[in-house]
């Protein structure tokens, strides 16, 4: 399904609008240009700005009101890459088969490259609703900003570091879960539909079908890092159920989110539906 055609064609303007967005304005600005096009085009899916337009079509066919919010979503998830990857933090040397952003520029750059990719994200954010001038710019950029922080991302984080220094209980596994993978997701979703005129019902289903959906899509990933994560004692949703109960509670998680999709009987949900089934089955 995301290899299809028509979704090729919105990754390649969702490219082609980021090239646009990290250009450089003076000589000065040459240098930081070269770090975020670097981390930003590492091969990425695109997924979650593609969720950001995706969300958008389903009340207007008219994308490119929505593409600052997909712009902004991948912009906070790169940055937020680029720092996971740092000595203090995960400290990995490689993602997607190329050096990390503090192997490939140094430490101090790599730092600086994530602070300018999220003080860009939220200018973007700004201009779009100076442009717009509607309450709605604000509130999808509300959901990406409460998303992005202590409440949503960071705090995540934050609990991920703590759980490899501490056995965390379940429940702040799922809090974690719910912080550092869905909130994204969710915000990616609601950002698109909200700026697209979701109405409040509207909106707090798809909430609910983003939490469902991250949290799948993590535990997909738990499954998938099992090796990884128990060579490093990383508290995963493995380190309380088997392997088995695992994919079953995927699978509860996927009904649950596609049963949220069906009653939305007044939109084309499809794309959702199909993207629903596709996370959760991957095998990267």
């Amino acid at each position: 399904m995301t290899n299809s055609k028509d979704i090729r064609e919105y990754i390649e303007l969702i490219d082609h609008c980021l090239k646009e967005a990290v250009k450089a304005g003076n000589q000065y600005e040459k240098e930081l240009q070269e770090t975020m096009e670097y981390s930003l085009f590492t091969g990425g899916k695109r997924l979650r700005p593609l969720m950001t337009l995706k969300a958008y079509e389903m009340y207007d066919s008219y994308i490119h009101n929505a593409m600052p919010y997909a712009l902004a979503i991948e912009m906070i998830h790169t940055y937020s890459l680029i720092h996971d990857d740092l000595p203090a933090m995960d400290d990995d040397d490689f993602r997607r088969g190329k050096p990390t952003s503090h192997k490939k520029f140094g430490e101090a750059m790599a730092i600086l490259t994530g602070d300018a990719l999220l003080n860009l994200a939220f200018q973007t954010l700004f201009k779009a609703g100076i442009s717009c001038n509607d309450k709605s710019a604000v509130r999808a950029g509300y959901e990406i900003a409460k998303a992005s922080g202590h409440s949503g991302m960071i705090g995540g984080q934050v609990l991920d570091i703590l759980g490899e220094k501490r056995k965390i209980t379940e429940e702040e596994l799922f809090q974690m879960y719910r912080g550092k993978t869905a909130a994204l997701i969710q915000a990616s979703i609601l950002s698109g539909a909200i700026a697209g005129g979701a109405s409040e019902e509207d909106v707090e289903t798809l909430r609910s079908f983003g939490e469902k959906l991250g949290i799948a899509y993590q535990l997909q990933d738990d499954l998938l890092d099992l090796d990884e994560d128990s060579e490093i004692e990383k508290s995963t949703y493995l380190s309380f159920h088997g392997q088995d109960e695992t994919r079953e509670m995927i699978q509860a998680l996927s009904d649950e989110a596609i049963s949220l999709l069906n009653g939305l009987e007044h939109l084309d949900t499809k794309f959702f539906q199909d993207l629903t089934g596709e996370l959760i089955h991957r095998e990267v």
